[in-house]
């Protein structure tokens, strides 16, 4: 019978089938989430330049991807040599949850408050629901856009305000509710020796087709459109002219901006 009691199992070393394997499961999923949480702020870099087709770049990127800053860069797109940057670094602060990624920047240049966003999925999109805010941002920002920002060379400044602002992607298609405003206060261009030329307001207001409107608040330039979204494409049709005094100093600008009719641009996109 010793050869019986010899092949008996020790109960103390008995363990219950795949503990090792849930063991090693477990810190698996411990450190992941660590590399996760610690992940450093320029692993974000080359997720922004994909998801805004190359014309947003992070640059000098600090912190970590929840919650860091970096140069903000506005470019063309790929191989294009136009760009322009915030004079001021933008942070960022990253959260999760169950309706989706929540979003907020600020920068010491261009947010009086941090602006507040939130992106979350569809099923065959994803949505960007905006917390109204007020942001300031330099024109010349737009100048790292390419043409025709990079001939222009607009100077002055760009007022964005917020009002219930949801953008979503259906299938490729671009739907927008709510209202986005922008006031460009005192633009100057270096086309033109006439300093400043004016201020305008651009107005998206959303809808089952959204439109944007452009009208002169003040200036001797004087601009004014209408337009719509069909598809991806917008369509805008608009008219530029200068007061009677000061078309030598516009004359320059007006010619880069549209197509000539008499003392009159006719501007046309889309």
């Amino acid at each position: 019978m010793k050869w019986l009691q010899a092949t008996r199992p020790d109960p103390r070393r008995v363990t219950a089938p795949g503990v090792g394997v849930w063991v090693w499961a477990g810190m698996l999923c411990g450190a992941v989430a660590a590399l996760v949480a610690g992940a450093p702020a320029h692993w974000l870099a080359p997720w922004v330049e994909a998801a805004s087709d190359g014309r947003l770049r992070l640059l000098q990127a600090r912190g970590s991807v929840w919650e860091g800053s970096a140069r903000w860069q506005l470019t063309a797109g790929p191989g294009s040599q136009d760009a322009a940057e915030l004079p001021d670094r933008l942070a960022w602060r990253l959260r999760t949850g169950w309706s989706g990624l929540s979003v907020e920047l600020s920068s010491p240049c261009c947010t009086p408050q941090p602006v507040r966003l939130w992106m979350s999925p569809r099923w065959t999109g994803f949505q960007v629901r905006f917390q109204d805010s007020l942001s300031l941002w330099p024109a010349e920002l737009l100048a790292g856009w390419g043409t025709p920002w990079n001939t222009v060379r607009l100077q002055g400044s760009l007022r964005l305000q917020t009002q219930a602002l949801n953008l979503s992607w259906t299938s490729g298609r671009l739907q927008v509710s709510g209202r986005a405003e922008v006031e460009a206060t005192d633009l100057s261009s270096r086309l033109s020796t006439l300093r400043p030329m004016g201020s305008y307001r651009l107005v998206v207001q959303g809808g089952d087709v959204p439109t944007l409107s452009l009208q002169t608040l003040d200036g001797a330039l004087q601009l004014a459109g209408q337009g719509q979204w069909v598809g991806r494409r917008l369509q805008f049709s608009g008219v530029a002219s200068a007061a009677p005094e000061r078309q030598e100093a516009l004359g320059n600008l007006l010619n880069i901006l549209g197509r000539r009719d008499g003392a009159r641009t006719l501007i046309s996109l889309g």
